[in-house]
């Protein structure tokens, strides 16, 4: 049985492996790989707001990949920072954001008033889903709970824009309704966090019904 102070089952046990020498040997840092994500959800706002709503698709689908592979790429390599995750949540945040609105804008350019105040439903709420999290778990709580992660909303808008505006198949668009789900699912999952903070708070003594 080898000993605490064994030096060589010290050495083995700090040593990168082969992957985690490679990524830190790449010029290349989580932080562009964020950058890189936002670049390509502005392209696909502007794409939506030209109406080219399958390229539109793919290019927040790639911008979306980014901005999961910035946080693994920044665990294996060890180059993540306290600054770098900062930007990593601030960025989706604003990348959701940048293109709901674009999606506002073409529904109000067109004088859809319906889809264009459900779109902007969908952006304020999933403002909210994040931030009820980041609140939760400022006051120490688990703040993940509902069925509209961030995953879930990326997905469920990838789908609605890769076969928005009959561009895929003809007779079909899927864009309203993916907002529509958006929608309703942003403010149900806020509901669920609140929901669910109030529980824990309650059962810990300091909620709103505690004597």
């Amino acid at each position: 049985m080898s000993s605490a102070s064994d030096p060589s089952a010290s050495g083995s046990a700090s040593s990168p492996t082969r992957l985690q020498q490679w990524l830190i040997d790449l010029p290349l840092t989580p932080n562009a790989i964020s950058i890189a994500g936002l670049l390509g959800n502005l392209i696909a706002a502007v794409l939506i707001w030209q109406e080219h709503f399958l390229l539109a698709g793919i290019a927040f689908i790639l911008g979306s990949v980014m901005d999961t592979l910035d946080g693994r790429y920044s665990r294996m390599s060890g180059k993540g920072t306290t600054f770098g995750a900062f930007l990593d949540s601030t960025l989706d945040r604003i990348e959701e954001g940048i293109v709901l609105t674009a999606v506002v804008m073409v529904y109000a350019k067109h004088g859809d008033d319906v889809n264009a105040g459900l779109a902007a439903l969908a952006a304020v709420s999933s403002l909210l889903v994040s931030y009820t999290r980041a609140r939760a778990e400022g006051l120490g709580l688990d703040g993940k709970a509902g069925i509209g992660s961030r995953a879930v909303r990326v997905t469920i808008l990838s789908v609605g824009l890769c076969l928005g505006g009959e561009e895929l198949i003809g007779g079909v668009d899927l864009l309203p309704a993916s907002i529509w789900v958006l929608a309703a699912l942003g403010v149900f999952t806020t509901a669920q966090r609140m929901w669910h903070v109030r529980a824990q708070l309650r059962e810990t003594g300091t909620g709103p019904d505690a004597r």
